[in-house]
């Protein structure tokens, strides 16, 4: 394995949570701190993928007279919409 080092900025609270988990003994420092943390979120991002992907396959796998209507297009895609407006609004 391979190590890139990169210059980072933290925030107060970001860089206090890291020391946190280190005077814990959670890591040794605030470097493997770091590249543990993202090494679980990435874990539970892609726990997340595979448990959507898997219910996606469950659910097209489904018989048409078991679906359920969901309605106009715009009807089911208004609460995805809303959110891309909010967050294009915030940058």
């Amino acid at each position: 394995m391979s190590v890139q080092k990169q210059s980072v900025s933290f925030t107060d609270a970001a860089y206090a949570f890291a020391k946190e988990l280190v005077e814990a003994g959670e890591y040794p420092n605030v470097s493997a701190a770091v590249s543990g943390e993202l090494a679980k979120a990435k874990a539970e991002r892609d726990r997340e993928r595979t448990l959507l992907e898997a219910e996606l396959e469950r659910r097209l796998s489904l018989p048409l007279d078991q679906w359920d209507p969901v309605g106009q297009a715009s009807e089911v895609t208004a609460g995805a919409r809303a959110h891309l407006a909010a967050t294009a609004r915030k940058t």
